[in-house]
């Protein structure tokens, strides 16, 4: 029998589909702790990201048997995970905004002594639409692709590169206007 590592997820889930509910150990020991993390990028709050992932794990062990393209499991349950938190934030405060760069992120800059630039980058990270700041995050800060971005968003890869761009430009022409350009 393979190692657990070497065994893909879309393997895992077509296992677990065919009844297999042992594999389920290995999935959640893969992904538990980034979607803890997926859910604290959002919500700054330790406990109420772990929460939020235990009532996403409910939802993706109810609807895997309805998941079709079995290799996508990963920004499937990312996209999950992100939609529980945000509406948890909804419910907590109707009116509150995703802070995705908090001042608990600008903080630690501080503490750390950033540079000016970088302190005023993350400011003006912060000023931008939340729909900005989310793809900045997870392509710059996580590292997804284009594609992976516009599954885990549910929009089209147009979407995510115009975001991007837009996000870009606007960050540009701050620094420009504040003579940080280099």
């Amino acid at each position: 029998m393979n190692k657990t590592e070497d065994i893909s997820d879309a393997e895992l889930v077509i296992r677990y589909k065919s009844g297999d509910r042992k594999v389920l150990v290995i999935l959640v020991g893969r992904w538990h702790k980034k979607f803890c993390k997926h859910a604290f990028w959002y919500t700054k709050n330790a406990e109420l990201s772990k929460d939020i992932t235990q009532d996403s794990w409910a939802v993706i062990i109810d609807k895997l048997p309805l998941l079709k393209q079995n290799d996508k499991f990963g920004n499937w349950g990312l996209s999950i995970v992100m939609r529980k938190a945000i509406d948890s934030l909804h419910e907590q405060n109707k009116y509150r905004k995703l802070d995705s760069f908090s001042e608990v992120k600008l903080i630690e800059e501080e503490k750390v002594n950033a540079t000016s630039c970088h302190k005023l980058i993350l400011k003006e990270i912060k000023n931008l639409p939340n729909e900005q700041q989310t793809v900045l995050k997870l392509f710059y800060l996580e590292g997804y692709k284009i594609h992976q971005i516009a599954e885990i968003l549910s929009i089209a890869n147009g979407t995510v590169k115009s975001r991007l761009f837009t996000a870009r430009e606007k960050l540009k022409s701050t620094l420009k206007h504040k003579n940080y350009e280099r």
